[in-house]
Parts: structure tokens; C-alpha cells; sequence
């Protein structure tokens, strides 16, 4: 329950802004804190974190530990139901070779398969030959029964 006295006040005051280089009298004056002469002391100066002075940075002794599958891994490539009712026509067989061929896809691209998802409608009887499906993309294939195969890898 809210009364008075659990009201708080939620505007901050502003904090009050330091001015420097406005004399003596200003705390920050004359040099305002930043030394004399230097790097750090010249206007327009930005810290290069890791470096250490021309010493060799931290983060190269430091043994490089581990492995990342990143550069190995390989996306399958998505095509939606709608783009393979406008690229294909009836009687037509979807796969890597004709999306290459329709110029849908270059060599690079298509490493990792091809996976089939199910935005749009297929309204079109085509035979698909994928490595994936989508749930949904299996489903709307089987109550238009459209012959599809997967190809395991």
C-alpha cells in the first residue's frame, strides 16, 4: 500500500557539470589535472588499451588455448515454399544442382545442404530433394502431398 511515507523522490538532481581550465581558484585549472607534457596531457589523446609502453602486450605471451569449430562449420542454405513456387514450375525437381542453374545459389554458399522452410504456399507438384526440413515445411508438403526426400548426411 502506498502512503506518504514510502513516497521516493525518482528524479535525480542533475550533477553539476566540472569546468576546466578556468583559473586557480577552480580546482581545475591551468593544466587542468592532466599533468605536464606527454601524451596524456594533449587534447585529442585516446588510450590504446593492451599497450604497454612498446613492451610486448600481455595478450600475446599469453598462450593461445583451445578451439572454435567456427571456421569448419557449415550453415545449411534456407529456401521458403514461396521462392521455390516462383523459381520452379511443375514437374520440376528441387535441389542444389537446379537452384544453381536457376542461378539462386553460387558453389560457396551451398557447403552445407539445403534446408527447406515453410513461409509462403506451394502451390506447385515439384519433387524436393533436401538434406532438412522444417516441421511445419514437412507438413504443408504432406497435406499437398508433394513427394520430398531427405538425404541424411
Amino acid at each position: 500500500m502506498i502512503t506518504l511515507s514510502t513516497l521516493m523522490n525518482t528524479h535525480r538532481a542533475k550533477e553539476k557539470v566540472q569546468r576546466v581550465g578556468r583559473g586557480l581558484g577552480s580546482k581545475r585549472g591551468k593544466t587542468c589535472c592532466r599533468g605536464v607534457k606527454g601524451d596524456k596531457a594533449r587534447s585529442g589523446y585516446k588510450r590504446r588499451y593492451g599497450y604497454e609502453g612498446g613492451q610486448l602486450p600481455l595478450y600475446r605471451k599469453l598462450p593461445c588455448r583451445g578451439f572454435s569449430n567456427a571456421r569448419f562449420r557449415s550453415e545449411p542454405v534456407a529456401i521458403n515454399l514461396s521462392t521455390i513456387d516462383k523459381l520452379f514450375d511443375d514437374g520440376e525437381v528441387v535441389n542444389i544442382e537446379t537452384l544453381f542453374i536457376k542461378g539462386y545459389l553460387s558453389r560457396r554458399q551451398a557447403v552445407g545442404g539445403l534446408k527447406i522452410l515453410a513461409h509462403g504456399e506451394l502451390n506447385k507438384k515439384v519433387s524436393i530433394e533436401a538434406d532438412e526440413m522444417s516441421a511445419s515445411a514437412r507438413e504443408k508438403l504432406e497435406k499437398k502431398s508433394i513427394s520430398f526426400s531427405l538425404r541424411s548426411v
